[in-house]
């Protein structure tokens, strides 16, 4: 059997173990593995390389992914892309594709099977945490730990110089990261989008805290959270008709400025947060995932995906209702909120 493993969208702390492990349990098999390069584009334009045990082995502790990827929708130009991609598949010999990544590329997936019948196997990985396959997606833990590091950091300056400092994190739909790292650092605010911002209930707060002996402030604000009545910042479009968003942390930071004349600095940690070697909880949940997609394929177990429940690894159908939004667990926000002055 040969397998090609792809890794699309935005890059996350665990892929190298998802491919590290897919490659040593279907080559133990007695099969081999392809790595098709930068995502949907690669299959596309027919870009692959060789994937054997002895070069990913050391790539199990790397962030990124040794794949390469991209944002690539091929069915943005079905007409001209789909046919490329159903040939290059083809003329690759690939009798299975392991698809890694988040709701955009397994939608591509979900469509492909449902089109063509393509032999896929997916994997959800996100750092935002909002797939409904799973409890928790690896990449999640990693980038809670890049946040608090640095707000950790940043701790410091905002102590010596009495400031307020806002810190915008990643969080397109959903306050996953944004409440784990605040809760985690004891930040005094947090900003998600499942919770329209209050501006009168926030300023109220830091009037409270300026009356205690605390002389500085941490707000964590998702790049997703807005106003009851208007939509989040908004910087581009991108290949999937997603917004890319951003900008929302210096909003917040202007209107502490106005109301309570507090020096306010703004953090956007944005692609820092995708960075870095993965953590140990994220290492072994990556690799377990990426043996489990082994095992789909060796058993021929298509057209499925991965979920995740508890310890649980499991696989449904990968179909549409399969990669729904996960919002923030309110219960969560509301542990974290009682702790805000």
């Amino acid at each position: 059997m040969k397998v090609g493993l792809l890794t699309g969208g935005g890059d996350c702390p665990g892929l190298n173990a998802v491919i590290r492990a897919v490659t040593r349990r279907v080559t133990d098999a007695g099969g081999a593995c392809v790595g098709v390069q930068e995502g949907w584009r690669g299959l596309v334009r027919g870009m692959f390389q060789p994937l054997e045990p002895a070069t990913v082995e050391a790539s199990l502790g790397r962030g990124g992914t040794i794949l390469g990827s991209s944002r690539t929708n091929p069915y943005k130009s079905p007409d001209a892309d789909i046919p490329r991609l159903r040939r290059n598949f083809a003329a690759a010999g690939l009798d299975a594709l392991v698809v890694v990544g988040g709701d955009d590329t397994l939608g591509v997936a979900a469509r492909l099977i449902n089109d063509f019948e393509l032999p896929i196997v997916g994997v959800p990985k996100t750092i935002d945490n909002d797939l409904m396959l799973a409890d928790f997606s690896f990449g999640f833990d990693t980038a809670v730990n890049v946040v608090v590091e640095a707000v950790e950091r940043l701790r410091t300056t905002a102590e010596s110089h009495r400031r307020i400092m806002v810190v915008e994190t990643m969080g397109r739909s959903t306050g996953w990261l944004a409440c784990f790292a605040g809760m985690a650092v004891g930040a005094d605010y947090i900003l998600v989008p499942e919770i329209p911002i209050d501006v009168p209930h926030l300023v109220a707060a830091l009037k409270r805290q300026q009356g205690s002996a605390k002389n500085h402030a941490i707000l964590v604000v998702a790049e997703g959270a807005r106003y009851s009545d208007a939509s989040p910042a908004v910087l581009e479009s991108e290949d999937f008709g997603h917004p890319r968003l951003g900008g929302v942390g210096a909003l917040i930071a202007n209107v502490i400025n106005r109301q309570l004349r507090v020096e306010t600095r703004t953090v956007v940690l944005g692609h820092l947060q995708r960075g870095g070697a993965p953590t140990a909880h994220d290492r072994v949940l990556a690799t377990r995932l990426g043996l489990a997609a082994a095992e789909l394929v060796l058993r021929r177990r298509f057209g499925t995906v991965l979920t995740l429940r508890g310890a649980q690894i499991a696989d449904v159908p990968l179909d549409s209702s399969a990669l729904a939004n996960r919002s923030l667990d309110l219960a969560f926000y509301q542990d974290a909120a009682a702790f805000f002055y």
